[in-house]
């Protein structure tokens, strides 16, 4: 009997912070669909930070999400598929 051994799916589906940015147009407005995707499924969001500025087309915000590996590619996907959203990527 082995106790030290993890199977790789449990490794895989285990939660871990993951840190994103997302770069995207339209302001303050566009902050509530980001952060509804974020936490869609109950997902656990930390240090949101977002940075909008005067005459910069582009806005940021980043995060920490606690999510499964299995995770990362779906949510990307959901963020780049924002009208507002210019690109996201883990950080």
């Amino acid at each position: 009997m082995s106790f030290g051994s993890t199977s790789l799916a449990t490794r895989t589906s285990m939660p871990v912070r993951r840190r994103i940015a997302a770069y995207f147009v339209g302001g303050v407005e566009e902050i509530p669909g980001l952060v509804t995707l974020l936490a869609h499924g109950g997902r656990v969001v930390h240090e949101l930070s977002v940075d909008i500025r005067d005459g910069v087309r582009e806005s940021s915000m980043t995060c920490a999400v606690l999510l499964p590996a299995d995770e990362i590619e779906p949510l990307l996907t959901g963020l780049r598929g924002l009208p507002a959203v210019v690109s996201a990527e883990l950080t």
